[in-house]
């Protein structure tokens, strides 16, 4: 499947650091894709630490299901992904080709295991040809480079028409580290963990306690804000490795001020590569936050938020250019949180469309076209009984989701 670029993308690749600890190779294995490179393989040196947060889908993958049990031991050596076939709903086949592809993976990069973390995506259900995987993987341990970042963020790849990758600089006690990251996701896209698959690389020093308590708490003001189509994934995963190699203080707890620049700069990465998911949605020609205030509780906005973010009919109107504020009236309704509909207060593009339970007297259609025919469209709604709020980023709903979804196995 060939698809052109999204109108929505970054202008390019961000030009991608050499962290050290950290190396990548790619190749083709044929199960699924001609032409391109469909899996990765990333070794880290033997001080990583690590964290992970992953799908609350009840029907998660084999490779879902390995790395929450490996990810007590706090340590990582490899990572292998695929972006051929999910391996998801293959029973004790599946977890078979975990087994093995960790197995051949650690006997390459002198590991245990229980240090290999294994993440697939792609077609649901079907069989992986384990052998595709495993008998490519010594080519790849000889090609391991540290300037194959860009090379790794496309290999990951399904529907996605451009590679997602990030990049930051932060300052833990006075020593300079870097962090980058890169993800895939272009559909089967709701927040729900995380979504999509994305992976995180630091050169600090962090233990992965701490590690953990980072990516939680990044992961849900950033991937857990954004949704493409309200399905969430059976292989939703997220890693961020710490290979330690700029040796900086390593006595941090989560809360230590030192440790502030280091989460600006995390949740910095994130938030990119999640709101470049919402710009990469199938189909998508419109890039769309929903911010809400006034909510009973923060949580309470989010659902609220992600109500409106989900809608078809609100999608739909806005890929047809079309401010039918209605269709937001609606979704905040169905969210089944509290609401106060004579005071509620809503706008697009800044613009007063409705105030105290009805249209604005203010309000002209033709003064908010301009914004709507814009590729970035901004929802606000303050449903006014209380002081919580929340934002959460999506895409519009066009015919080209249509498109790309039936003809996705063909």
């Amino acid at each position: 499947m060939s698809l052109k670029p999204s109108p929505l993308a970054p202008a390019a690749f961000p030009e991608f650091p050499e962290i050290k600890g950290v190396r990548f190779a790619v190749g083709n294995s044929g199960m699924r894709y001609k032409g391109r490179d469909d899996v990765m393989l990333a070794e880290f040196s033997d001080r990583t630490t690590v964290a992970g947060v992953f799908t609350k889908n009840s029907m998660p993958g084999a490779p879902v299901d390995w790395d929450r049990e490996i990810l007590s031991t706090g340590t990582a050596r490899g990572l292998v992904v695929n972006a051929g076939i999910a391996n998801v709903f293959t029973g004790t086949a599946g977890r078979k080709t975990v087994e093995e592809t960790a197995t051949t993976t650690a006997g390459l990069l002198n590991a245990k295991p229980e240090q290999i973390y294994i993440a697939s995506t792609g077609v649901i259900g079907e069989p992986v040809p384990t052998e595709k995987i495993t008998e490519l993987l010594p080519r790849l341990a000889e090609d391991l480079s540290s300037a194959a970042g860009e090379a790794a963020a496309k290999a990951i790849m399904t529907t996605d028409t451009f590679a997602k990758g990030a990049v930051a600089r932060a300052t833990i006690g006075g020593k300079k580290v870097w962090l980058a990251g890169f993800a895939k996701g272009s559909g089967m896209i709701a927040p729900d963990m995380a979504t999509m698959l994305a992976f995180l690389f630091t050169d600090a020093v962090i233990p992965a306690d701490v590690l953990q308590e980072l990516l939680s708490e990044a992961n849900e003001k950033s991937f857990n804000c954004v949704t493409v189509d309200s399905d969430t994934s059976t292989s939703d995963t997220v890693i961020l490795f710490a290979t330690g190699a700029a040796e900086n203080d390593s006595s941090q707890q989560s809360v230590n001020p030192l440790l502030d620049d280091f989460k600006r700069a995390l949740l910095e990465i994130m938030t990119d590569l999640a709101q470049q998911v919402a710009r990469d949605g199938e189909g998508a020609s419109k890039f769309i936050t929903v911010k809400v205030s006034g909510a009973a509780s923060d949580a309470s906005a989010k659902t609220i938020a992600l109500a409106i973010a989900n809608s078809p009919l609100v999608k739909t109107a806005i890929a047809g250019e079309d401010a039918n504020w209605g269709r937001v009236v609606m979704a905040v309704g169905k969210s089944g949180e509290k609401a106060d509909r004579d005071k509620m207060n809503l706008r697009m593009g800044g613009i007063l469309i409705a105030e105290n339970g009805v249209r604005a007297p203010s309000y002209r259609e033709a003064d908010v076209m301009p914004h709507m025919q814009g590729k970035e469209i901004l929802i606000e709604v303050d449903v006014a009984v209380g002081k919580g709020s929340a934002f959460a980023w999506t895409c519009d709903l066009t015919h080209g989701y249509i498109e790309i979804n039936a003809d996705y196995r063909s």
